[in-house]
């Protein structure tokens, strides 16, 4: 659900001294929360309408360099201000803050027009483009991600080695492993949900030390905003307890990577759900297989938005539950796109190639495009795969590298006429520095690897 605070219940906080900060915050390219804490009694008394901030907030890197190149900001523009729009249906309480509210905002340019490449904007367009066409998407992210007993503080200082997993074997669904886990992860479940988001459960996932948090299924924008809060919160209420998390999709080579697997579903506008067929052998309607058939189709293109870093495609390692085929199957987890809840309403198509480093906008706008221009296109749906996909051969696969897929979004017709050819063009730019700044720098393993023998 969208943020469980009025602005009038706000004000009532503010005043009885329970909330002394507000956090306003827009999204950034990297999936960040970006933004201002207001002091709460400023925002209360006309703060909340809209603040600025500088564009160049969608034009950096992870590293907040000032990357050039990019058409809406650079110098020759003079690095301006865009508007901060607070949505106040997201505003909500922050309980492992002291005193401290938050609200989320919509980038928008100096006439109030939305600007394109902003990724709440990107999805929010989606979204209307799929209500127009009658359908609500519905959509739920699983975030994985590690833990460890080192502080962010520590990791520095040691230049991040030493990395200790708070487990020592894997952990997948262990109860007496979590339980050892619980300062952390009970914070995380009850202060998440005390900020207004469903959270359904924790558990140990397949790796020592490695965790996911499922949290409720919702509307497309609504899951975006939930997915970037409490990977937020998670980062946050980790380093208040000493410890620190990586979302990173593969931090270790050895070890198996973090997802943030999507599912989604379309319903029509009187709540019925679009994908379901009970005549049909999996259960699925006609759109829903358009659907699907639109996310095969452009599998190989939307790879940027779901793999954003050259260390993403480390996470495509053959018998670690990441998959390698963009191919669809039911209930197989070798497989690109699983479909599950056969058979009932709750039918639904499940992308596996998306890590746990992703933007959620881009990541729900790429999947939705797709799906979308499968409808209007009537695309067939090809057979089913069945077995392991990982020794399938002769079968579209996932790409290598981010500079395969940067330039299969470069020359994509459909993500430019969805987003837009600046959007793309955008993204795509964003991708070759990505490569750039990877190639440039020599590593601890060509160090280890070369230095006494070559």
């Amino acid at each position: 659900m969208p943020g469980n605070m009025t602005l009038a219940e706000l004000k009532a906080a503010v005043k009885a001294g329970e909330i002394d900060t507000v956090l306003v915050a827009g999204i950034d390219m990297q999936g960040r929360l970006m933004g201002k804490r207001f002091h709460a009694q400023f925002f209360v008394d006309g703060g909340w309408e809209e603040t600025h901030c500088c564009n160049y907030l969608l034009a950096v890197d992870m590293e907040m360099n000032t990357v050039q190149g990019y058409k809406s900001s650079n110098w020759q523009t003079g690095y301006g201000d865009y508007i901060l729009k607070t949505d106040m249906s997201t505003l909500r309480r922050v309980p492992w803050l002291e005193g401290t509210a938050m609200v989320l905002g919509d980038t928008l340019d100096h006439h109030h027009n939305p600007v394109p490449h902003a990724p709440r904007n990107i999805l929010k367009k989606q979204v209307e483009r799929a209500r127009a066409m009658g359908f609500d998407a519905m959509m739920a992210t699983e975030l994985e991600f590690y833990l460890f007993e080192n502080s962010y503080e520590s990791l520095r200082d040691s230049n991040f080695t030493g990395l200790k997993a708070v487990s020592a074997y894997n952990e997948d669904y262990h109860i007496f492993q979590t339980t050892k886990e619980e300062d952390v992860m009970r914070a995380v479940r009850n202060g998440l949900y005390g900020a207004g988001i469903t959270i359904e459960n924790s558990k140990g996932e397949a790796d020592a030390g490695q965790e996911e948090v499922n949290y409720k299924y919702s509307d497309a924008l609504d899951t975006a905003d939930n997915h970037t809060i409490v990977k937020h919160g998670i980062k946050e209420i980790a380093w208040s307890k000493g410890k620190s998390v990586t979302f990173m999709a593969k931090y270790d080579h050895r070890k198996a990577g973090s997802s943030s697997h999507c599912h989604q579903s379309l319903w029509t506008l009187d709540g019925k759900p679009a994908f379901f067929d009970d005549k049909d052998k999996h259960g699925m309607s006609q759109i829903m297989k358009h659907y699907v058939a639109g996310q095969l189709a452009y599998a190989r293109e939307m790879t940027v938005f779901l793999a954003p870093y050259v260390n993403s495609y480390k996470r495509f390692t053959i018998g670690m539950f990441a998959p390698t085929k963009a191919v669809w199957s039911a209930d197989n987890r070798t497989a690109g796109f699983r479909i599950c809840g056969e058979h009932t309403k709750a039918i639904r198509v499940e992308c596996r190639i998306p890590g746990s480093d992703v933007n959620p906008y881009l990541t729900c706008a790429a999947l939705l495009a797709a799906g979308l221009d499968g409808i209007e296109q009537k695309l067939e749906l090809e057979p089913e795969m069945q077995g392991d996909m990982y020794t399938a051969g002769d079968v579209r696969e996932i790409p290598h590298n981010l500079r395969q897929a940067a330039e299969l979004l470069n020359g994509s017709a459909m993500y430019r006429k969805a987003f837009g050819d600046d959007v793309v063009d955008h993204y795509h730019h964003a991708a070759r520095w990505e490569i750039s700044e990877t190639d440039r720098v020599v590593t601890d393993f060509e160090i280890q690897r070369l230095l006494e023998r070559a």
